[in-house]
């Protein structure tokens, strides 16, 4: 696992940004796993600015996100789907045909997992997975005790996680739908890439338990340590409890993968 350290929530989302139109420049054909939350809204703000900019060319990525709430259709301003297209999908090149989420509204929620896994698995993986992580460690809607051999399927969402959500349904956690569909922790693992971004000092213990505490199910992200390509990117005030703050940055600075990224 790498940890890459920004001064600030904007620089860090740029950089998360940055990382991603890189490797959409790449591979134009990139199957990118994407997220959703406050923490996200800067990321698809900078990667607007790249395709209005810079060109850059999402008509023929395939998109994955990692969860849905349940019960909330797709034009509900509250959805997954909703927030995607408000704040990428509907100011980039993208074709939506080939945008995917979970769908809440599903008759039967086993045979959409069941279909969703497939659905991935058929597009060739997830090349490069976007994360966030919630202050119960949950990466997806994967909340504490989650297997970490997890695969996407139907999850009730645990109560620190409904306060968290609160405020984007008028401040009250009793509004927060209760269950998700999310991809499971081991869906996550099987993306080539995976890039965390986390940002704020409420995040600081949870990120600090999951970088450098040990692999537990009680803190599902720590399961990226077993990734081989992970990379964390933290601002200042998320990164302020980490132990090996200085070799991190020693690291980005010394490391030739990350010149490009430097200035």
């Amino acid at each position: 696992m790498e940890v890459i350290i920004q001064p600030d929530e904007d620089a860090a989302a740029r950089l998360v940004a940055r990382i991603i139109a890189h490797h959409l420049r790449r591979n134009p054909a990139l199957v990118l796993g994407l997220a959703t939350g406050r923490t996200m809204t800067r990321v698809y703000h900078w990667l607007v600015r790249l395709h209005r900019d810079e060109g850059l060319d999402f008509s023929r990525c395939r998109t994955f996100n990692l969860d849905e709430f349940i019960g909330l259709p797709p034009e509900d301003p509250h959805s997954y789907r909703h927030f995607m297209n408000t704040h990428l999908f509907d100011l980039v090149n993208i074709d939506k045909a080939r945008t995917h989420l979970p769908d809440g509204m599903a008759p039967d929620l086993e045979a959409e997992c069941e279909r969703y896994e497939k659905l991935i698995r058929t597009s060739g993986g997830i090349d490069l997975q976007l994360l966030g992580i919630g202050r119960s460690g949950h990466i997806g809607f994967n909340e504490p005790c989650s297997s970490l051999s997890s695969r996407t399927r139907e999850k009730a969402l645990c109560p620190t996680t409904l306060e968290q959500y609160a405020p984007q349904f008028g401040g009250d956690p009793h509004q927060v739908p209760r269950r998700a569909i999310t991809m499971g922790v081991g869906t996550i693992l099987e993306s080539k890439r995976c890039l965390l971004l986390a940002t704020g000092r409420e995040k600081a213990d949870i990120l600090h338990r999951a970088v450098e505490g040990p692999v537990s199910a009680m803190v599902p992200a720590s399961a990226l340590q077993l990734h081989p390509r992970c990379t964390v990117i933290a601002d200042e005030p998320a990164a302020e409890q980490l132990e090996m703050k200085e070799y991190y940055r020693w690291l980005f600075d010394n490391e030739p993968e990350w010149e490009p990224f430097r200035t």
